[in-house]
This record gives C-alpha cells, structure tokens and sequence, in this order.
C-alpha cells in the first residue's frame, strides 16, 4: 500500500450496516509512501497515527471528489 499526502484511506466496515470509514493523509512515515500514516478521520477529526490492514485502501488525491466505491479497491 503507498500513498502521498491528500490521499484518502478508506478502511472498509467489519459488520453489516457498519459504514466504512474514510481520513485524509496529513503525513507519510514509511519509506516511499510506505505506512504508517498520520490521518485525519472524517467522521470525527480526530487525527491519529495508522498502520492500515487488509481492510485498507488507499484513493488517490486525483479520486478525492469521489466515492471510494467508484474509485476501485487496492489502489
């Protein structure tokens, strides 16, 4: 997973009806785009340092006035 700032993390939900959860990468920690990232969560605005899982995607800045679902899974 690689991402540059003003990306959105999109971290899909683990129940039914449980909406996934989108934050704005502020920072990249990891080499070349590499996590973890520093985001801010839009649900909330809280900011927090993330290690994204399997169930993480990444929508690239070119994609931000898009649904995560019309951009694509594993970018």
């Amino acid at each position: 997973m690689r991402a540059t700032v003003g990306d959105m993390l999109v971290v899909r939900g683990h129940h039914q009806g449980e909406p996934d959860r989108m934050g704005e990468v502020l920072e990249v920690h990891g080499a070349d785009g590499a996590p973890p990232f520093l985001v801010r969560w839009d649900d909330d605005g809280h900011v927090g340092l993330v290690f994204p899982g399997p169930d993480a995607s990444v929508a690239p800045v070119e994609h931000a006035g898009r649904r995560p679902d019309e951009v694509g899974a594993g970018h």
